[in-house]
């Protein structure tokens, strides 16, 4: 399962006070985000060293690859929008669904679109073990079949029609063993905004999945996509938040994705590139001119053509780059560090007790210089280790999340931009 981006927030629903999506897009709101390393998700292990967080979560990078990769061997007729690794993502999100709602936990990931749970009826011989009850469709008043004849019953989600004409869609997965099926319909979902009042989402179409199997943890009930093709919650409520949606990443730690007029990066420090249009559509890429190392800057050219396409993703741990550009990346980055580089597992690593002083690193975006701390582009590993972010692949370039972390990153789906404003997330 894949991961720009990967991203959860608690609900009192029964208690608090509901708001229109218009009244939403208004003053717009805030979800909460939960890091699956931080004590407040079910995969939190307090046994764990931020070490071995910190390890696990590059294995989960390493496997999440495949997801971007062209490459893929899976055969397109199979492949949806949804191909992400089962549970690959770094963020968790709570949402309910129904009328009364019912709470899922699922994964939050900027890397694919569909949003589906398991349903009723769902014999445990064709579904997944999960902890959490599955969502009963009968027992919600705002439940509806997804017609066939709807525009948004369309390929690659759709898979076929029933006898009654109702949509079905089936996603399979790029590890070749993890897939869902089951029906497309539309629903009452409801998010709960960390001021206090819930936000409800009428007729949002999701899957109700009632054949579901593969490495899938029982921790979580299902996957919402907040990618950019038109089955996600993003585009599904584009209108109601302007199109806008912003987060500020902390690494291990529980934080914000904010909608609406919340989700706008503005003041002092923001830098904007373009937000491209590509195929798949569902992945955010953006244009990287050069990356600079001290007064070294290093171009990327495309073929002829100067810059190239990168993903940025807020589910996949380090930065991937093409094996050339990031062999020349490390050797000039090594060439402006006083201290003798150790062999590890990761690429370029020093030993804290030989105190090493990095150079300046800026990502040149189209049209936005992102000047970035050393925490960005290097990881403590140990005690007494640090290694750098930047990582090689022959697939798709992706601009991970710990270069992410400390900066509001805003995405304008309408304005067609990214921003980055240096933050201190820890505070938000």
């Amino acid at each position: 399962m894949a991961t720009f981006l990967s991203c959860a927030f608690i609900f009192f629903f029964l208690c608090l006070s509901v708001i229109s999506p218009a009244g939403a897009q208004t003053g717009g709101f805030s979800v909460e985000l939960i890091h699956r390393d931080s004590p407040k998700s079910p995969f939190y292990n307090p046994n764990e060293t931020p070490y071995q967080r910190l390890r696990n979560a590059l294995n989960r990078s390493a496997n999440r690859l495949s997801h971007f990769n062209k490459n893929s061997s899976v055969s397109s007729s199979k492949v949806s929008q949804a191909d992400i690794i089962p549970n690959g993502g770094d963020y968790l999100i709570r949402i309910s669904i129904g009328t009364p709602p019912v709470e899922i936990l699922a994964v939050a990931d900027t890397g694919s679109d569909l949003i589906w749970t398991q349903c009723q009826p769902c014999p445990p011989s064709q579904c997944y073990k999960q902890d959490n009850p599955l969502f009963d469709p009968q027992k919600s008043s705002t439940y509806k079949y997804l017609s066939c004849s709807s525009s948004q019953c369309a390929p690659p989600i759709k898979d076929s029609c029933s006898a009654e004409g109702n949509c079905k869609y089936s996603v399979r997965y790029v590890d070749q063993e993890s897939f869902s099926n089951g029906d497309l319909a539309t629903e009452t979902v409801t998010l709960g905004s960390t001021s206090g009042q819930a936000v409800a989402l009428p007729e949002i179409v999701f899957g109700c999945g009632t054949k579901n199997s593969g490495r899938f943890n029982s921790k979580t009930d299902g996957i919402v996509g907040l990618g950019e093709g038109d089955a996600s919650l993003i585009s599904q409520i584009r209108t109601t938040i302007a199109g806008k949606f912003s987060y500020c990443l902390v690494q291990q730690s529980s934080t914000k994705i904010n909608f609406g007029t919340n989700g706008i990066v503005s003041g002092s420090g923001v830098v904007s590139t373009p937000l491209l249009v590509k195929n798949p559509k569902t992945f955010y890429y953006l244009t990287l001119d050069a990356i600079s190392v001290g007064d070294q800057r290093l171009g990327v050219i495309s073929g002829s053509t100067p810059g190239g396409d990168i993903v940025i993703d807020s589910g996949t741990t380090l930065t991937y780059l093409p094996p050339a550009y990031a062999s020349t990346l490390l050797s000039v980055m090594s060439s402006m560090i006083a201290a003798q580089p150790v062999e590890g597992t990761y690429h370029l690593c020093y030993r804290i007790s030989s105190r090493p002083q990095f150079p300046e690193v800026t990502i040149h975006f189209r049209d936005a210089d992102v000047k970035l701390s050393p925490s960005n582009f290097f990881m403590k590993i140990s005690e007494d280790l640090v290694c750098s972010v930047f990582s090689a692949s022959n697939g798709t370039p992706i601009y991970g999340n710990i270069m992410q972390t400390n900066f509001l990153i805003g995405y304008d789906i309408e304005g067609r931009t990214v921003s980055f404003k240096p933050t201190d997330c820890s505070k938000q």
